[in-house]
């Protein structure tokens, strides 16, 4: 079938496709030759609306792409917050960590203050009780200068002597007591390492007050003096001296002018004096344990422990022919012979401290806190008990605890503070009718 091309029409080019379809390539006519016709309208209509719609393509593209522009730039955004707000998470938990090991360690600082302030509470409680028995005294006080208004001075002054005098002699007559109870206690000063051994001696006279100072518990030979207690807490060294030998353990021991203790990896006892700065004397402790074979619950080499009282000196240690328990013998203080041995029943690697009273050997069942007097021995009857006498180990960890016949005290290493506990003793009196 034959199609002639309309008005103004022009057929450039035509086929037919495998199906046997006619395809043609045609040109539109000029707008003169048919811009009456309808169809032609229609076209120009639909070229105008096409037209419009590039247009309207074009211009979303531009906003599309401006748009897309913003949402990667957003998206980046997104991503840099992202990031930061895990790192401030990170950082937050690693400030709060910090925070709380901050807060954490303040409050272990401040761990060893509650002792303390219960201490303060029962000060607090002994005040008070002074200040009354002060108002007690003061109006006591008063009566008696009332009464005494006829008296002068000279007779009230022979009256006090004469109380003096009677008071001495009463005071001679107080025999060894048996320990009641420790009280304190009182921190003297905060030096040096956990372990060490500071001591006066309790045979010098009144006016002589030096205090020794033996700082850890091995590997050293210095031994430093101060001439008081004052001198000790304001740190003000009168003296040096350097052992001949090194020490083991902290249970050392200054009597009569000379320097009790046990030479390092043995059992020899060493005497030295402090006037001469010559060793006196030495001497094996026949099987005692050393170099921590029966040290006290803390360890430290303390396997012999040397200690005064108001009878002499003693050893503390153990031997495996008492099968690792307490020996205690009296020595000879010149020439560290060996008097008289006690065999206890009470294992020495299970005693805390120990230390000795009036010839009654006082020990406690731990160096820790909650520490107590839990056994002694009494060497005069050979007989022994259990006790329970509790004490205040305020900074929680002693390592030295020996008694001083002259201050009537116990002088202690607790953790690295130099410490004194008063003890209460009872007493018997003797009178004129005793034997």
């Amino acid at each position: 079938m034959t199609i002639g091309p309309k008005e103004g029409w022009q057929v450039y080019s035509s086929a037919q496709d495998a199906d046997g379809r006619c395809i043609c390539t045609v040109v539109a006519p000029e707008q003169n030759l048919c811009s009456r016709d309808a169809k032609s309208r229609q076209l120009r209509q639909l070229l105008e609306k096409v037209q419009n719609m590039s247009q309207s393509i074009e211009v979303l593209n531009l906003r599309t792409q401006r748009d897309f522009q913003y949402v990667m730039k957003m998206e980046n955004q997104m991503k840099g917050l992202r990031t930061k707000f895990r790192q401030i998470e990170e950082d937050r938990k690693t400030i709060m960590a910090r925070n709380f090991k901050e807060l954490k360690d303040r409050m272990d600082e401040l761990q060893p203050l509650i002792p303390v302030l219960e201490q303060y509470k029962t000060d607090a409680k002994l005040i008070s009780q002074f200040k009354e028995e002060i108002r007690n005294l003061s109006a006591v006080l008063t009566g008696i200068q009332e009464e005494l208004g006829a008296y002068d001075y000279e007779q009230l002054y022979q009256r006090v002597l004469s109380l003096d005098s009677r008071l001495r002699n009463c005071m001679s007559k107080l025999t060894c007591g048996k320990l009641m109870k420790i009280t304190g206690p009182v921190t003297i000063k905060t030096s040096g390492t956990r372990f060490g051994a500071w001591m006066t001696d309790p045979l010098a006279s009144p006016r002589n007050n030096r205090v020794w100072y033996m700082d850890t518990y091995t590997n050293s030979k210095v031994v430093r003096e101060y001439k008081s207690i004052a001198d000790f807490i304001s740190g003000l060294e009168s003296r040096t001296y350097y052992l001949p030998f090194k020490w083991a353990g902290t249970n050392h021991v200054v009597y009569n002018g000379s320097l009790y203790y046990n030479k390092e990896q043995s059992n020899i006892i060493v005497k030295y004096s402090f006037e001469t700065g010559r060793v006196l004397a030495q001497r094996a402790l026949e099987y005692a344990g050393f170099h921590n074979v029966y040290p006290y619950t803390w360890g430290g080499f303390s396997d012999i422990d040397l200690m005064a009282d108001e009878l002499g000196l003693w050893a503390v240690y153990a031997t495996n022919q008492n099968a690792g328990n307490i020996v205690i013998s009296q020595l000879e203080p010149q020439t560290l012979e060996v008097l008289q041995t006690w065999n206890t029943e009470y294992s020495k690697r299970n005693a805390g401290e120990s230390f000795i009273i009036c010839g009654t050997l006082y020990i406690t069942n731990s160096h820790l806190t909650g520490a107590k007097v839990y056994y002694s021995y009494n060497t005069k009857t050979s007989t022994y008990e259990y006790i329970d006498i509790p004490f205040h180990n305020q900074y929680f960890h002693i390592s030295m605890l020996d008694y001083n016949a002259r201050e009537r005290a116990l002088y202690a290493w607790n953790n690295g503070h130099q410490v004194i506990f008063n003890v209460t003793l009872f007493h018997v009196i003797k009178t004129e009718d005793d034997s």
